[in-house]
């Protein structure tokens, strides 16, 4: 099977008729695994590495 590969300057190739779409229950699962998955991402402290790029952007000119 042969891999698309896009860059900035390529359109998205278009959705095959052959493809269904999701139904609204597996659309549900999805976004409530996502949720799920990342709502524990939401309440981790920042990483000092990420805290030291932050200060540095908000201090260098514009």
């Amino acid at each position: 099977m042969a891999k698309i590969q896009l860059d900035a300057r390529t359109e998205l190739p278009p959705q095959s008729a052959d493809i269904p779409p999701l139904s609204a229950g597996i659309r549900r699962h999805l976004g409530k695994t996502l949720r799920s998955h990342y709502a524990a991402t939401l309440t981790e402290p920042v990483s000092e590495r990420l805290e030291a790029l932050l200060a540095k952007l908000q201090t260098s000119p514009r």
